[in-house]
């Protein structure tokens, strides 16, 4: 079997990450939690981009689990992370969360679950955090078929002119094409 240069493991681990930005957007959109519906979300508390109370954070130096159900307060669903406030002992914390800092996600007034491998790298490894994905580039409008002509001619020179400069050579796809 070839070997996986597209990193299909990371990038479906990525797009499951994104169903709980959604959900979690989701109950924003519907000023709460809609049915019976409530989620446990566990994350790595010591992971880069993640904000937790240093009582709670010394207490589950690894990892967390929090409860979004009936009392959380400021909820917030960004693109790489979501905020929250969450009482602990009767006391308000807040917690910032990537979302790349999770490793499991549990509806259980539905039986869903997401478990997630830890991540095996700060968020800039080979796979970019939500925040960074991009849609395709949509293609230039061309223009009109006189001007085009020109700005091509322009732009060939321009460019044959600085690669040749920089050491590069240019070699034209028409020189390969029969004529």
């Amino acid at each position: 079997m070839a070997q996986d240069l597209m990193n299909y493991e990371q990038m479906t681990q990525l797009a499951l990450r994104g169903v709980v930005r959604d959900a979690i957007r989701r109950v924003i959109r519907e000023d709460g939690l809609p049915g019976a519906h409530h989620f446990y979300i566990t994350f790595l508390t010591r992971y880069p981009g993640a904000e937790i109370d240093e009582g709670l954070a010394k207490k589950y130096p690894e990892e967390i689990t929090i409860v979004l159900e009936h009392q959380f307060w400021d909820l917030t669903a960004n693109e790489d992370n979501f905020e929250v406030t969450l009482k602990f002992g009767g006391v308000p914390k807040y917690i910032k969360v990537p979302y790349t800092a999770i490793t499991r996600f549990h509806d259980p007034s539905v039986g869903f679950a997401l478990q997630f491998e830890p991540p095996q790298a700060a968020p800039e490894a080979s796979v970019a955090p939500l925040a960074n994905i991009k849609s395709e580039k949509k293609k230039p409008k061309r223009a009109p078929a006189k001007k085009a002509k020109a700005e091509k001619s322009d732009k060939k020179s321009k460019d044959t002119t600085e690669k040749e400069e920089s050491g590069d050579k240019v070699v034209s796809l028409d020189s390969f094409r029969k004529k």
